[in-house]
């Protein structure tokens, strides 16, 4: 597995936050990647575990690659330029940012 760079995830992510639809907050990630309508989620290193393990596992099954954000909910939300913490968020659409490009890097 290839290591990913914070930085390039923050960039690409704050791209995606301002020109694609983005989904925060575990339930509403849950939610979407039980029905597949996601390319891509994204969680925090310190998302609750009992949280995590839904979204890993709807996440499985529905093929939706997975990152592991290398930073705490705080971290994700600044890096998306929201002022609460974001333990998880569900990409629909990257908009104009190369996000998708992590998907094959980290999966679990």
């Amino acid at each position: 597995m290839s290591k990913i760079s914070k930085g390039e995830i923050d960039r690409s992510l704050a791209i995606a936050v301002k020109t694609g639809k983005i989904l925060f907050g575990s339930n509403v990630t849950i939610k979407n990647a039980m029905s597949g309508k996601v390319r891509l989620v994204i969680i925090a290193s310190n998302c609750p575990r009992d949280k995590r393990e839904k979204i890993e596992y709807y996440c499985k099954l529905s093929n939706i690659p997975l990152i592991v954000y290398p930073g705490s909910s705080l971290d994700l939300g600044s890096a998306c330029g929201k002022p609460f913490l974001i333990s998880a968020l569900a990409i629909r659409d990257p908009g104009d940012s190369d996000i998708l490009k992590f998907a094959g890097g980290e999966n679990v």
